[in-house]
């Protein structure tokens, strides 16, 4: 059993990440539209272009993870050596330089990759962290939960006090207010990433006559038929969830035509994903994970999908709507990292090989194809639908807004329990294969 102090610990390293990656798939695309300046298709564009770079880095970062040898161990050491690097990286992403807009698109590409670069750097060894901390397949759903209250609390803080932070620092230049409030968050964020470093252990170690190379690794992972659905499944349910939390303030700004409400509608949005991922371990003590997995995925459809018929003045409802489905699709969240864990299980009881990093690495690629399919779909759609920054929209982009923001990511909740149709490792099955890799031990 892992003590509540450590599993708290490890929640910080969440709370740190999300203190950007919330910032990022909450405010990034209005700030680069309505504040830094360029056209909704090309930050669409932008999103996309990045990630492919994602297919070189991930892998790497998740093998250079595996093949890791500290005092410290395989994963906890780059969140001490990366957390300053990805400080500076996010800041620089969130500041406004005085240039033209062809200076501006090439700044941003180069802020964003290297935000990106950073984020792959210390979130994959991070991830991949919560794989070994033990052995136990029902605990490591109690440690994924603690994870995701804690990565939903950053997240809380984020959708709570980044605009108030904004008026506040920038004093009407909103510019420099969300420099410095990505500054402060940053600062915030150092510590606690110190705090999980030193709060947990590692106690999971792959057999000690291991060679993996990047090639036998690969080859491990191709063979994994569980890795390979999960990584579907992390793409299809990424592009929902990058859709309505991109559209979020679009959605609440102009066709709720309430500007006032943005951090009152994001903020119990993210309560809805705290008390979510605080619910689903005594679930998963009832239910089979992936049972309840893809029941919530219907869960959440029908929420999201529900909104289309509110109108702009009832709020109350648009509110509760947008709770539920905060509530049930995160309540989902812990279950589905549990079941990378057991992903990395099944893999060294098929081959030998135990790739930790790389099976987190590429389950965290995927996640990224589906965040940046999601960002960019939103841009694309925004620019069909004709936006422009900072006006009073037509009806026709109302709609638009209306229907990516709703429609959209319940189709995506629908396929992703579609797809876990062919996900086998349940809970018996998992139990089995933990107790076999104890006793070869």
């Amino acid at each position: 059993m892992i003590s509540r102090r450590e599993k708290v610990a490890y929640g910080l390293g969440d709370t740190a990440s999300n203190l950007i990656f919330q910032t990022v798939m909450l405010f990034l695309a209005f700030f680069y539209t309505d504040i830094f300046g360029i056209s909704a298709a090309t930050v669409g564009t932008m999103f996309l272009v990045v990630r492919l770079i994602d297919a070189v880095t991930d892998p790497m970062m998740g093998l250079l993870a595996d093949k890791t040898r500290t005092r410290f161990g395989q994963f906890r050491p780059y969140l001490l050596w990366l957390v300053i690097p990805f400080a500076v990286c996010s800041i620089l992403a969130f500041t406004t330089p005085d240039l033209n807009n062809t200076g501006k698109v090439i700044y941003a590409y180069v802020t964003y990759t290297l935000l990106m670069l950073a984020y792959t750097a210390i979130n994959i060894p991070y991830s991949a962290l919560g794989g070994v901390l033990t052995k136990d397949p029902e605990e490591r759903v109690s440690v994924q939960s603690y994870r995701f209250v804690f990565g939903m609390l950053g997240g809380l803080i984020v959708t709570l006090l980044t605009l108030p932070l904004v008026d506040f620092f920038g004093q009407g230049d909103r510019a420099l207010g969300y420099q410095l409030t990505i500054g402060a968050m940053s600062v915030f964020g150092v510590m606690l990433f110190l705090l999980c470093f030193a709060g947990t252990k590692e106690r999971v170690h792959p057999p000690a006559t291991q060679h993996l190379t990047l090639g036998s690794g690969l080859r491990n992972l191709w063979q994994n038929d569980a890795l390979r659905t999960l990584a579907i499944v992390a793409v299809v349910l990424l592009i929902g969830i990058a859709i309505k939390n991109t559209l979020a303030i679009y959605y609440v700004k102009y066709y709720l035509l309430r500007e006032d409400l943005i951090t009152a509608f994001i903020s119990l949005g993210m309560v809805g994903n705290i008390l979510g991922c605080a619910v689903a371990n005594p679930l998963t003590r009832r239910v089979d994970k992936v049972i309840a997995y893809k029941a919530l995925q219907i869960i959440a459809a029908v929420m999201s999908v529900a909104a289309f018929w509110v109108d702009p003045d009832q709020l109350v409802l648009a509110f509760i709507l947008y709770f539920l489905w905060s509530f049930f699709l995160q309540m989902a969240t812990p279950m589905l990292w549990a079941k990378i864990a057991d992903v990395v299980d099944f893999g060294q009881r098929q081959s030998g090989i135990r790739a930790t990093g790389l099976v987190y690495s590429s389950v965290v690629f995927f996640i990224k194809i589906g965040i940046a399919l999601g960002g960019a779909i939103a841009g694309w759609w925004l620019a069909f639908y004709n936006y422009q920054a900072d006006q009073i929209q037509t009806e026709h982009t109302q709609f638009g807004i209306l229907v990516a923001f709703t429609v959209l990511p319940a189709i995506a909740s629908l396929l992703v329990a579609w797809i876990m149709r062919r996900y086998t490792l349940d809970q018996a099955r998992v139990i089995k294969i933990a107790q076999e890799l104890t006793n070869e031990s």
